[in-house]
């Protein structure tokens, strides 16, 4: 919440500046920071009045820099996944697993994204098979945090041009509706829970390194310029776990791989008009090794990028 206010106090503090080209000469009331200069008035009431300049100057002397840096950029945001898992044949495999548990191991299509990999991950009866509703998330409480600890960027061509790359953490929580449980072992088993949860999560965390393609229109006026950048991430598994709280158990939490990809790859994107920065990012590698073939993805608002 902190952050969202912080914004848009910068957004109400750029608007009233983009008025103004020019700015005034200093004097005891003025105040600078950055490139905002803010000038203390009395209005005709005799009331404090405050107004906003761009100090175009100190734009101009920043484009001097090839490379620019930004510590400590902030993502907040939510996660979903496309789901693309083998719904359709797991009811089959349960019934023929039990019949011949062996022919799928005979087939090696037990540890892949076929009906046999997921009844292998996520085992029902044949007469109660696995559907999407069965992994369906709660949006709102599915909470996307990234922290990018160094961010640069580097002009290519006129500042409008440049290359960014980061390096942070995406700290990934997805929120169940159904009570499901992940139970670490080999193999790692999720089965449908006797109990009700008021919390059901799993926690993902992964070292990320971006590298995007960007497109600023107006370097000399960023309060009035358009970013638009596209690229590629990669991503390591560092940390996961889950955390359960029902009245039954009270809360547990397991830390395990559970299962999921150690890697992730896939496209970021960026969309900024002055300091309001949207993000995008979708992976190309599902969330699990093997069994639910989920791809997740994850937008949000970023704080503090260029």
């Amino acid at each position: 919440m902190k952050h969202i206010i912080l914004l848009w106090i910068i957004m109400i503090m750029t608007w009233q500046a983009q008025g103004q080209t020019t700015a005034p000469a200093a004097t005891a009331d003025t105040i600078q920071i950055k490139g905002l200069i803010i000038i203390k008035g009395k209005d005709a009431k005799g009331k404090n009045s405050y107004k906003f300049y761009n100090d175009t100057a100190y734009a101009r002397n920043k484009l001097k820099k090839n490379l620019h840096t930004r510590w400590f950029v902030l993502d907040l945001g939510f996660n979903n996944y496309m789901d693309r898992s083998a719904y359709a044949g797991a009811g089959s495999a349960a019934l023929f697993a039990s019949a011949a548990p062996s022919y799928a191991m005979l087939l090696n299509k037990s540890y892949d994204y076929t009906a046999y990999g997921l009844n292998t991950f996520a085992p029902r009866a044949a007469s109660a098979p696995l559907t999407p509703d069965e992994f369906k998330l709660i949006p709102g409480k599915s909470i996307n945090v990234n922290i990018w600890i160094l961010m640069q960027r580097l002009n290519i061509y006129k500042h409008k041009l440049n290359l960014i790359y980061a390096l942070g953490v995406e700290m990934n929580n997805y929120r169940y509706v159904r009570n499901i449980t992940y139970v670490p072992g080999y193999p790692t088993q999720i089965i449908r829970d006797t109990v009700s949860f008021s919390k059901n999560k799993l926690f993902a965390e992964y070292l990320s390194v971006p590298l995007m393609l960007n497109y600023t229109s107006n370097p000399a006026r960023p309060g009035r310029s358009v970013d638009v950048s596209l690229g590629v991430m990669g991503g390591y598994l560092v940390k996961s776990r889950t955390k359960q709280i029902s009245e039954e158990r009270g809360k547990i939490k397991r830390t395990d791989d559970f299962n999921l990809n150690k890697w992730r790859f896939g496209i970021t994107s960026e969309l900024g008009y002055g300091p309001v920065k949207l993000y995008g990012n979708f992976a190309f590698t599902p969330l699990h090794d093997y069994g639910l073939e989920q791809y997740p993805f994850s937008v949000g608002i970023r704080f503090n990028g260029f």
